[in-house]
């Protein structure tokens, strides 16, 4: 990652006359002193509000740190970036809406976020239509990139607009399965799933690979993520003899289920995904030790590339954390960053007429070195990293376990 330091942003784009162009407003203002700027809005839709609200401001969060570190910069010349953060609630009818307000800044030219598969399912075909580009740091749904077909080997890419920097369930499912299996000596597996895109998607790879590998799943169960009261499939599971759960779903519900399962008796792990690996789960779950969850990359902490990362964030006085997206959505948000500078620096340094089509023809082309490593895409839009790593809860918090790539087919 670039060296960068963050220091205070505290004014506003500069009041002056503003004339429009085709994809941008142009400052005449001369703001930061840097003569003319074109405005480009970059927007970011997450769970602002809510039970994954936790999640969901590291994410606007991140991506605010990354646009302010571009314009303290001057990263791309003549350019201001400006962040639009709405609200999605985790709701796919709002993610829409959502996708509407964006497609309807003119100034707008590329979208992070959001959190759910779900939502972003409500997303890409407004986006696609409109051809704006889409990163999400969070999505793990494979079948967002990939369609159906990816099950039987016909991988076919389902919208231009969509990429993200978060690897897809394909890999965390297998990597959970073989650190389950392999690493931590699992061999019977009770699996229940919250039936939402993510939670279904995740819980499928796992069993496919876990079984694939010798593991037993002994029960199978869906539940109501809005449920609280898991008492009745926590006794399905003690008849079973379990040694583990595995649970596709999110951490609101994850930790009640967790600490119900151990208070009757059954002192198994819980492991879930990147969904229920936030700072909130031991918080809910007074039970959570020696839980268990993957989420993507290394820990952000053990980078170096991260480095300047967590040392702005905390400067920025940020009250919230960055959580397990930080680094994906800076990454993210900076992927279309990279785009727009290309986009410009194609175009004789000047923005082009059609913004939203250059940034989406640049982002093929994107590749640097970014907070969580390699920043690029395959022809599918995905992240060309698929490094994740298991963890584990000790003392009330998450630690890492192991980091790897898993294997594949």
């Amino acid at each position: 990652m670039r060296q960068r330091s963050l220091i205070a942003i505290t004014a506003a784009l500069a009041a002056g006359s503003l004339t429009l162009t085709a994809c941008g407003s142009r400052d005449d203002s001369g703001s930061g002193g840097g003569g003319d700027k074109t405005t480009v809005v970059l927007g970011v839709d997450a769970p602002l509000t809510g039970d994954l609200s936790a999640l969901g401001l590291g994410i606007r969060n991140s991506a605010d740190l990354a646009v302010k570190m571009a314009n303290k910069e001057e990263y791309v010349k003549g350019v201001e970036f400006k962040l639009e953060p709405l609200d999605d609630q985790a709701q796919p009818s709002v993610g829409q809406a959502n996708a509407q307000k964006f497609i309807s800044n003119k100034d707008l030219l590329g979208v992070v976020g959001p959190l759910n598969s779900s939502v972003s399912q409500s997303m890409q075909k407004p986006f696609n239509d409109a051809g704006l580009t889409q990163v999400s740091p969070a999505n793990t749904g494979t079948e967002l990139t990939q369609g159906d077909g990816w099950k039987t080997g016909d991988s076919v890419r389902q919208f231009k607009t969509f990429f993200r920097t978060a690897t897809t369930d394909e890999v965390q499912g297998a990597f959970a399965a073989e650190y389950l299996f392999q690493k931590a000596g699992i061999k019977k597996t009770y699996l229940i799933s919250d039936q939402k895109t993510y939670g279904a998607g995740l819980a499928a790879s796992f069993k496919a690979n876990y079984t694939k590998l010798g593991g037993e799943i002994v029960g199978t169960d869906n539940i109501n993520p809005d449920d609280r009261d898991f008492n009745a499939v926590v006794a399905k599971i003690k008849k079973t003899g379990a040694e583990a759960l595995y649970y596709g779903g999110e951490y609101p519900a994850a930790a009640p289920l967790s600490q119900q399962l151990k208070d009757s008796g059954q002192s198994i792990p819980l492991m879930g995904g990147d969904g229920i690996y936030s700072a909130e789960f031991p918080k809910l779950n007074k039970k959570a030790a020696g839980d268990l969850a993957t989420s993507v990359g290394k820990p952000v902490e053990q980078l170096d590339s991260a480095k300047e990362f967590i040392k702005n964030y905390e400067a920025g006085g940020y009250k919230d954390d960055y959580e397990a997206y930080g680094g994906l959505t800076y990454d993210a948000t900076w992927s279309i960053i990279e785009a727009v500078k290309l986009a410009v620096e194609g175009n004789d340094g000047k923005l082009p007429s059609d913004g939203r089509k250059a940034v989406l023809d640049a982002m093929a082309k994107v590749k640097f070195d970014g907070v969580t490593g390699t920043v690029s895409f395959d022809e599918f839009g995905d992240t060309t990293n698929t490094l994740m790593t298991a963890y584990k809860i000790k003392n009330d918090a998450w630690a890492p376990e192991f980091s790897g790539s898993p294997k594949l087919g």
